[in-house]
């Protein structure tokens, strides 16, 4: 006996292709369905409509189908509320938990839709159903966006901080998940607009990236900045000091690498032995980042060599000098480390993920690792900016699902000055 499912999809679903793709998604997975209302939104603002019926074979089918639809932003007609399960133990999520993604998310908890604090991708949701006193009173005051008095609430957590009897949401009923959806104006932000291309205009591209930075510092909004060795390497530093200076980077989020060669190009003029100006390899030039590592281990870190006067330009100096927040999070293969390193894997995480949470817009600086790891802690929301040379690294970066996303194939020691130049030009 066939079984059936009454679901909605609601806002721009046609030119978005979220329609088109739910249908697709009934069809490849052996359903079938039947559309009982349709109404097409007739003007840029209005939104459209689809009820539709979805029919399987058996139980298990169907579930594998709105498991599908749900992801896509297609939701049930008749919401019930969320099945919450008791955590067993720390770090111990119930069986058939639910998995996030990155988009905007909601719960229903006794008849109410709660918002997701904090969304991010692979995590578990976790309901609380009062504010509790204490450190978890204060933890939900300080997110971004928590709701204001006593009541329900949700947030995400990581799987390795889940807490003994923590209520998750396991399931996936009572859940509304909003995936992005295409604009009707064009904008240089937009979904599906950014795409991947090493041909178009870069001198507009950037001239527009510049104005949303710009935008998002004149609203209060915090920019993160993910960079890695490659924008000292191609000689970049200045112009992103001149950023950080200038007041247009509120955090910095990059591995020991980095720090180190800024460093190293303030104290020997070299970046991985190599003068960044001549491109010339002095004699014992491959040995200069290990001098550099020394030096600021002895002067106790980054901001002790910078207090002293070891260390008195660059992005790292810049970073101490304007108090920006700064992450460098460790790796096997690293020399040293510097002692601002963290080492651990975990709490490099925590910290990657605390900047994310807090950022508005985010500039990925030709690092894959690094930009994947904070990319995987950002809601589709955010704004993101991914620069580096090789198309395949900006491909998987914007595919993880950013609703506003610009992806440039191009150098980024031509980038960086060129955006410091146009943010900076209005103020000179």
């Amino acid at each position: 006996m066939s079984v059936s499912r009454v679901v909605e999809l609601e806002g721009h679903i046609i030119d978005s292709g979220m329609m088109q793709a739910c249908f697709g998604i009934v069809m490849d997975l052996d359903g079938a369905f039947d559309v009982e209302e349709f109404r097409v939104g007739r003007s840029k603002t209005e939104e459209s409509y689809c009820r539709m019926t979805v029919t399987a074979e058996d139980p298990v089918t169907l579930q594998s189908i709105v498991h599908e639809l749900h992801q896509h932003g297609a939701n049930p007609a008749d919401p019930q509320d969320a099945h919450l399960t008791p955590a067993s133990a720390d770090r111990v999520v119930p069986e058939g938990f639910y998995s996030t993604t990155n988009h905007p998310t909601e719960v229903r908890f006794e008849g109410e839709w709660l918002p997701v604090e904090r969304i991010e991708m692979d995590c578990a949701v976790v309901v609380h159903p009062a504010d509790e006193g204490g450190d978890r009173g204060a933890e939900r005051s300080a997110l971004n966006h928590a709701p204001d008095g006593e009541g329900p609430w949700a947030e995400t957590k990581v799987l390795n901080a889940i807490e003994a009897g923590d209520l998750v949401v396991t399931g996936e009923t009572g859940i509304r998940v909003h995936p992005p959806e295409r604009p009707r104006e064009k904008r240089a932000f937009g979904f599906m607009q950014g795409g991947v291309s090493a041909e178009r205009p870069s001198e507009s591209t950037i001239s527009q990236i510049a104005e949303e930075l710009r935008r998002v510092k004149a609203d209060g909004g915090k920019v993160l900045v993910v960079a890695g060795p490659a924008v000292i390497h191609t000689g970049a530093r200045e112009a992103l000091a001149r950023l950080v200076r200038e007041g247009y980077v509120d955090m910095l989020s990059a591995g020991n690498g980095f720090a180190v060669h800024d460093i190293e190009r303030d104290r020997y003029g070299t970046s991985l032995g190599m003068d960044t100006e001549t491109l010339d390899h002095p004699r014992k030039g491959h040995k200069h980042h290990i001098y550099t590592i020394s030096e600021v281990i002895r002067a106790g870190g980054i901001p002790e060599a910078v207090a002293e006067g070891l260390v008195d330009s660059g992005v790292m100096y810049e970073c101490v000098e304007n108090d920006v927040e700064f992450v460098l999070a460790g790796s096997i293969r690293d020399d040293g480390p510097l002692p601002d390193t963290i080492t651990d894997a975990i709490e490099a995480q925590n910290a990657l993920r605390r900047q994310a949470h807090e950022a508005d817009m985010v500039m990925m600086l030709s690092t894959l690792l690094h930009s994947v790891a904070v990319g995987n802690c950002l809601p589709s929301t955010t704004r993101v900016v991914c620069v580096d040379i090789n198309p395949a690294t900006v491909t998987q970066l914007l595919d993880r699902g950013s609703a506003q996303a610009v992806g440039m194939v191009t150098d980024v020691g031509t980038f960086v000055p060129t955006l410091a130049d146009y943010v900076l030009a209005e103020e000179s």
